[in-house]
């Protein structure tokens, strides 16, 4: 029986936000399921929308026997602590060296890891399991969108598959297409050449939904460039808030002569930078937002949503800025919603109070981002929850979540999701588990940039992006690099980098 080593270990670093992710964040998960060890990894990692369980689906049909080590992922946040990278490393290459005979290994990881002490997370871990199962053994990869792919992963993987969705509806399709190109590699005993860009300007998160334009044509375009020649071909636009060389947009592709690997990446890789000029577009401030959406509501029949998206806490955001809330309060917006305010000890003040009660509190803010603060106010206590729920909607595609004591604050006629634990807000149920029904509210105010897209599209009747302050801005040009390559243009059309030394 063929026998694959497997795992999973996933994080999304922005270098610039606020907060750590520590051996206990991957314990928990945050929006991810919890960390799981050995067998239970196959119970878990199952029927829901992540690259191992789709891979795990896809090889017990071809009948493989597999070894799991361990599966976790944090909610992005700043680097990683080397505590935790340095554990659950550890329990991935102890487990592949004490699994005795193997035909391969499959991980399931993000592809933009900074650790406290190392740049490249992910090419660290696949140099250290390469280092354990040798140069032949064949080591498929599946890896976000948003990763910063960098010439050390592409050395060490036999592939590397990323996703080609944003929002990321298709993370466990990518586990199958993994399992699909690895069962070629076992039986052809082939191995693939490999062809590898970095592209020369930073991707704002805001302009790479692939519900739009130009990375719908370029993504259609990259599946028809595929063929027994090119098994394989990926575009990652990459997360453009690591501050280190390898951060950006890349193209990478494995075919059956470096000639059809080259043909086919520097196709994307031109197609790409045509593009150059679209991705861009209208990012407005706090009150002009929600002075548009109070505009288009009066005549809307479905929500008016906004993207909150310098604080979404799938960039590396904590969750908790008040800047939207402010500007919904100061412009006296009705039959409104926002959430997911991140903020332990007003949740725990909601439910000491009461439901029904008023409680003063000063809400959110306490990440110590720069031009935001804590709301201090008065709220309504509208609804408690102990903060677990199912998530079904096509990005967390069922996931059982857990928020922690979490409410539904109201003030004037605003109402604010709180919880315990902080994860993007991209299904309708976060508003849902605290008694909000999105779809009755005129204006939602989400902490997400693209994901919540997914499930917020067919009830949304207009979405708006607003940069209030926050971890990510929208705007990448305005972002304190320090370590990227030289020559790397900030944002599209933007300003080259130079290092420091040279500019002076």
């Amino acid at each position: 029986m063929t026998r694959i080593a497997v795992g999973g270990f996933l994080h999304e670093t922005n270098t610039f936000a606020p907060t750590k992710a520590t051996y206990a964040d991957f314990v928990h998960g945050g929006g991810w399921p919890a960390m799981t060890f050995g067998a239970d990894v196959l119970k878990v990692m199952r029927g829901i929308n992540v690259g191992l369980a789709g891979f795990i689906e896809a090889a017990e049909a071809r009948g493989w026997d597999l070894v799991p080590s361990v599966a976790c992922g944090a909610s992005p946040s700043a680097h990683v602590t080397k505590d935790a990278f340095e554990r659950i490393t550890k329990v991935i290459t102890d487990g592949i060296a004490a699994a005795g005979q193997l035909d391969a290994v499959y991980l399931d990881l993000h592809g933009a890891m900074v650790t406290e002490h190392l740049d490249d997370g992910e090419g660290e871990i696949l140099a250290r399991v390469r280092k354990v199962i040798g140069p032949g053994l064949p080591l498929v990869v599946s890896l976000d969108l948003h990763a910063n792919v960098t010439p050390e992963m592409v050395e060490h993987a036999d592939a590397l598959i990323a996703y080609r969705t944003y929002p990321h509806v298709d993370m466990a399709e990518t586990g199958r297409a993994s399992a699909k190109h690895l069962a070629r590699l076992l039986e052809t005993k082939q191995t693939f050449a490999k062809a590898f860009r970095q592209l020369p300007f930073l991707i704002p998160i805001s302009w790479q939904c692939t519900n739009d334009q130009p990375t719908k044509g370029i993504y259609q375009k990259l599946a028809a460039l595929e063929s027994e020649a090119v098994p394989t071909l990926s575009f990652a636009p990459g997360f453009p808030a690591a501050d280190f060389p390898g951060c950006g947009a890349t193209v990478f592709a494995y075919g059956t002569t470096q000639a059809d690997a080259d043909k086919a990446a520097d196709t994307i890789a031109k197609l790409v930078e045509s593009h150059e000029n679209d991705f861009d577009g209208r990012i407005y401030s706090p009150d002009e937002g929600v002075q548009a959406a109070m505009r288009l509501s009066k005549t809307a029949r479905k929500p008016v949503i906004i993207a909150d998206t310098q604080d979404n806490p799938g960039a590396g955001g904590d969750s908790d800025t008040t800047g939207m809330l402010r500007a919904l309060v100061r412009n006296k917006a009705t039959n409104a919603a926002t959430g997911v305010i991140y903020d332990p000890a007003s949740a725990k003040a909601a439910h000491a109070a009461g439901e029904g009660a008023t409680v003063t509190l000063a809400l959110g803010g306490k990440s110590g981002i720069s031009g935001d603060s804590p709301y201090t106010e008065t709220f309504v206590v509208e609804k408690l929850s102990d903060g677990n729920f199912i998530a079904p909607g096509p990005y967390y595609g069922g996931r059982a979540m857990e928020m922690g004591p979490s409410a539904c604050l109201r003030i004037g006629d605003v109402r604010v999701v709180v919880s315990s634990h902080k994860a993007q807000l991209a299904d309708q149920a976060m508003y849902r588990y605290v008694g909000i029904e999105p779809t009755e509210q005129a204006i939602l105010v989400n902490k997400s940039s693209v994901h919540f897209r997914a499930d917020f599209e067919p009830i949304a009747e207009k979405l708006l992006i607003c940069a209030a302050p926050g971890a990510m801005p929208a705007d990448t040009a305005t972002l304190p690099w320090t370590r990227l390559r030289p020559g790397v243009r900030l944002k599209p059309n933007g300003q080259p980098f130079k290092p420091k030394a040279a500019a002076e």
